[in-house]
């Protein structure tokens, strides 16, 4: 009687050291199946673009010009430009994506699967530049998608109004763009402080505090010292990317951009070296 093995004969070339090499762009793939395989990190992403979008269009549509007379043309703090408006929610939605790279980061030490994922990728500072890829290109294209669509919902509740623009109009679109751009640094920001931190609570405590407190807390320094270096810190360089009208004494959109990109490298050079000096 004739047998038949039930083990199927190797393919020519399975035994090729190259075909089970760790590279870039495998990881980056096992990354991005990761992501998507969790229900949690889309639908985390999904409401971090509506929030953009739904406090966008109803800034606009609750918009009531300021009284006769304002010099700032601005009242009672509502933003003076259609740009503003329809980025009202990007702090918030700011917050959400760099919580969502915290948990992405994070979360595998809490949980041990980072023990497998080391295991399986030796060279680990692959791991987390694929982590920040993966996120931050995700981020950065579905918030400027939500800041065009947010922008373009707000002016059907701004016509008429003095303050209302067109897409096409001088630093428009730079401002929307700028404000992707923005939200992908603060998810990858929340990748490098989850990988450096290991712990989901502290790397939000750290990414609220160093964004969103810091400015506050810098009130107790001398006043020309303050002044100097309030541009500086990650959540007003970071903010001074997506205005559409520069203030006095903030950074321009470019200096903003490499400044706050600055303090998102050197979080993630941290990481790496974190990475490269403990076993886990």
């Amino acid at each position: 009687m004739k047998l038949i093995s039930l083990v199927p004969a190797l393919a020519p070339g399975t035994t090729d050291p190259a075909r089970w090499k760790v590279t870039g762009r495998r990881v980056l793939r096992s990354e991005w199946s990761k992501f998507w395989s969790l229900r949690s990190s889309w639908i985390t992403l999904a409401v971090s673009v509506a929030v953009l979008l739904v406090f966008g269009v109803i800034a606009a549509a609750m918009y009531r010009p300021p009284a006769a007379g304002s010099a700032t043309g601005s009242a009672d703090g509502v933003p003076a430009d259609a740009v503003a408006l329809a980025l009202t929610g990007t702090s918030m939605s700011g917050l959400i994506v760099g919580v969502l790279g915290v948990l992405l980061s994070a979360g595998e030490y809490g949980t041990g699967m980072v023990r497998s994922t080391y295991a399986a990728v030796p060279r680990r500072w692959l791991v987390l530049v694929s982590k920040s890829a993966v996120l931050g290109s995700l981020v950065l294209v579905l918030s400027t998608l939500g800041a065009l669509l947010s922008f373009g919902l707000g002016k059907a509740g701004l016509h008429g109004e003095r303050i209302a623009l067109a897409l096409g109009d001088d630093g428009v679109l730079r401002s929307l763009f700028g404000a992707g751009i923005y939200l992908a640094l603060f998810a990858v920001l929340g990748v490098a402080l989850g990988s450096l931190i290991r712990s989901t609570s502290g790397s939000i405590a750290a990414l609220v505090g160093v964004v969103m407190l810091l400015p506050g807390l810098a009130a107790v320094l001398p006043g020309d010292v303050q002044d100097s270096l309030e541009p500086y810190f990650p959540g007003n360089a970071g903010a001074a990317i997506h205005v559409l009208h520069r203030a006095s004494d903030s950074l321009s959109p470019g200096a903003g951009f490499v400044v706050f990109a600055g303090w998102v490298g050197l979080a993630l050079a941290a990481a790496v070296v974190q990475l490269k000096r403990t076993d886990i």
